[in-house]
């Protein structure tokens, strides 16, 4: 019904925002990485899901379309609600989400508080198909720092850091640039640790 809201930002919480859009105020669930990305922005522009259900109508927005289009598969998954999905997008960036679907990586998907295991195979199963056909474009991490990007995180893993944060810091590092060697990677993921 609604495809995006522009409007001055009027509140902003971790976990809704509220958007003045000529005059009517539209509170519109987020999920933490859309909050982070949003920043304190006087005016934005979020796209928008809009969910009926018997006992209320509510507005999702996301800073990225591809965020609202991995949002709206995740939700056709029995036993994945709304909330459930804004919590997989809270937990994980739409690349580390498409990745871990796309990927079949379950252990990913169960780090998200909530998810156990057969939900996780549950989404795999049902959207690693329909994602890869979907054309969502997501950034990709060039091919030649994989090799780096492993043994970086084997190093993190042995000095005892947590797996899917040493990956997220490695990830964010990497997209930066500049990083060629092992070492410097470790030691720019270590400041975000």
């Amino acid at each position: 019904m609604y495809d995006y809201l522009k409007g001055k930002l009027v509140e902003k919480t971790p976990t809704y925002v509220v958007i003045d859009v000529s005059g009517v105020g539209y509170m519109v669930n987020i999920s933490l990485t859309t909050y982070s990305k949003i920043k304190d922005q006087e005016n934005i522009k979020l796209y928008t899901y809009f969910a009926v259900r018997e006992d209320a109508h509510v507005l999702y927005g996301f800073a990225e379309i591809n965020e609202r289009l991995l949002f709206a598969h995740l939700i056709t998954v029995s036993g994945v609600g709304a909330n459930t999905a804004r919590l997989i997008l809270s937990s994980l960036t739409t690349e580390e989400a498409f990745e871990a679907i796309v990927q079949s990586k379950a252990d990913v998907l169960q780090a998200v508080k909530g998810i156990g295991g057969k939900t996780a195979q549950r989404i795999i199963i049902d959207l690693k198909d329909k994602l890869i056909k979907s054309g969502i474009e997501l950034e990709k991490i060039d091919e030649n720092h994989n090799t780096i990007r492993e043994e970086a995180l084997s190093g993190l893993l042995i000095l005892g850091f947590n797996k899917l944060s040493s990956e997220k810091a490695l990830d964010k590092v990497l997209k930066a640039g500049n990083i060629v060697d092992i070492e410097g990677l470790i030691k720019e993921a270590l400041k975000m640790l």
